[in-house]
């Protein structure tokens, strides 16, 4: 034996919190009884109704659902699709495109674009380029030299009444006033008296504002001390050493107990399933592949395959009387067509050309040989 080997450390159990002793453990297991016995019937409820569904889904809403889904399907196309179609352009295409081509445009074309281009072509636009040679003419003539110097006695005269003496009250008057009796006064005052009488206001309430941040400080960490002692501090250990194992207990034993509620319905399933099969399965197949399936085999083989047999027999007889009478019908039809008409015309041969080294309806050439006039054998003929 090997005495100097170290113990190897065993890991925790699962769900082992520190601080965990004989007391939890003696409350945990009756907890979880307790949770188990009121989850067991929950959980079998639960997965008969989870079956239920299952099947009832299987068997008849996924099916009635498809019948749904094609029905409307076949429904728009055949019957909502074309009537709508239809009833659209009924009532919002096709009476405003009537409208549009019947009222509107003749209308405007022949009540209004006709009359206006006949009116600008015929009245307005000859008057138009008279007013325009007219007043070109005096423009030219009359109000060219005249303006010029009218334009330049008026210029003087504004400035004379209206640039000139604004400048002068401005640059001699209202600048030095303003200067000399308000800025340099007013600056002096900002620099000589108000500044330093603000550096001590703003000093003082400097001073003041530390003080009282200070004071405050000092409240709100008191204030704060004190919610954390008396409140957050009980509150926080009344959630570590008692909400929090009383929960994460009772989610456990929850969890616990649905799963082993789980196993025990589907032991109760399977129990249920093999009683199924035995009073109902087993007689069923017992009675499908004793009696139902020599039964058909009985069938298939001496009422299906003789019946089947002489229908085709009887088919092929009927269908070579059919081909016979066909034949004869044909036959005693062109004998007919004969007797009526006479025999058919053969084909006489048409001869070729002796001479010629293309013809029209060849393409190869002999050599040494004179070329034939290119003339169709119609009118050769």
């Amino acid at each position: 034996m090997d005495l100097d080997k170290t113990p190897v450390p065993r890991p925790a159990p699962q769900h082992y919190e520190p601080g965990e002793g004989c007391l939890t453990t003696a409350i945990r297991i009756p907890v979880r009884v307790v949770v188990l016995v009121l989850v067991v019937p929950v959980r079998l409820v639960w997965d008969l109704l989870a079956a239920g569904a299952r099947a009832l889904h299987r068997s008849v809403l996924r099916p009635v659902g498809r019948g749904i889904a094609l029905a409307c399907s076949w429904l728009y196309e055949s019957v909502l699709a074309p009537v709508g179609w239809f009833l659209g352009r009924a009532l919002f295409v096709w009476p405003w495109v009537a409208l549009w081509r019947y009222v509107l445009v003749p209308v405007a074309r022949y009540g209004f674009v006709v009359p206006a281009v006949w009116l600008y072509e015929n009245v307005l636009a000859p008057v138009g380029r008279g007013i325009g040679i007219l007043c070109s003419w005096l423009y030219e003539t009359l109000l060219t030299p005249t303006g010029h110097v009218l334009g330049a006695v008026l210029m003087f005269l504004g400035k004379v009444l209206f640039v000139w003496p604004w400048v002068a009250l401005w640059r001699y008057v209202l600048v030095p006033v303003v200067h000399y009796g308000l800025v340099v006064p007013v600056v002096w005052l900002y620099r000589s008296v108000l500044t330093p009488v603000g550096h001590g206001i703003a000093w003082l309430l400097t001073g003041i504002a530390k003080g009282v941040a200070l004071t405050a400080v000092g409240l709100w960490a008191g204030l704060v001390w004190l919610l954390v002692t008396l409140l957050v501090t009980p509150l926080r250990w009344l959630h570590r050493a008692v909400l929090a194992p009383v929960g994460r207990e009772i989610a456990d034993a929850v969890g616990v107990a649905w799963r082993i509620a789980g196993q025990i319905s589907r032991a109760i399933g399977r129990a249920l399933k093999w009683l199924a099969w035995i009073l109902v399965g087993q007689p069923v197949s017992w009675f499908y592949r004793a009696v139902c399936t020599p039964v058909g085999h009985a069938v298939r083989d001496h009422v299906w395959a003789p019946a089947r047999k002489a229908a085709v027999e009887t088919g092929r007889a009927v269908g070579n009387a059919l081909r016979s009478a066909g034949e004869t019908v044909r036959q005693v039809r062109r004998d007919a067509w004969r007797a009526l008409a006479g025999p058919p015309r053969t084909a006489e041969p048409v001869k070729a050309p002796l001479d010629g080294a293309r013809t029209l309806g060849g393409t190869t050439t002999v050599p040494g040989a004179v070329p034939a006039p290119e003339i169709s054998l119609r009118k050769q003929v």
